[in-house]
């Protein structure tokens, strides 16, 4: 499972052109799942999400989570995330799961970060063709793999 993690102060989904969802101060989670992922990427995933301390204390220092702002969630589904360029300039996405396990593991995802962390979750709606926007506050943006645990 791969996850861009994005600090923000707001960010929103539309579909078909009209508002889907939006959220405050937290973080937009772009979520791609990938054949080999179960249900252990998920609760891995989930906990050093809600545990990472990115967000500015009183010192303007990160050393405050998601959960310690008491700020919202927004999953959105992307499989592109398993991109594969080696080879020649169309992107190959043979490691991305197929959309019935992919949606699966979305949401435990979903359900697993918002138990977690006893937050808002919102999200996107899997499979669909969504505009996202958002304000990157910091920037600050983190890539999480749960194959390569650095």
């Amino acid at each position: 499972m791969r996850a861009v993690i994005q600090r923000v102060s707001q960010a929103s989904v539309s579909i078909d052109n009209g508002p889907y969802t939006h959220i405050k101060s937290g973080l937009l989670i772009l979520l791609g799942v990938e054949h080999a992922d179960n249900h252990e990427d998920v609760e891995w995933l989930s906990k050093k999400i809600v545990q990472l301390r990115i967000f500015n204390d009183h010192k303007g220092q990160m050393n405050q989570s998601v959960i310690d702002i008491n700020g919202q969630l927004l999953v959105v589904s992307q499989f592109t995330l398993h991109a594969k360029t080696k080879k020649g300039n169309r992107p190959s996405f043979i490691q991305a799961a197929k959309p019935v396990e992919a949606k699966l593991l979305y949401s435990q995802f979903i359900d697993q970060i918002s138990s977690d962390s006893g937050l808002e979750t919102k999200t996107g709606q899997f499979g669909a063709n969504m505009q996202v926007q958002l304000t990157n506050d910091g920037p600050v943006t983190i890539i999480i793999d749960s194959k390569n645990k650095e």
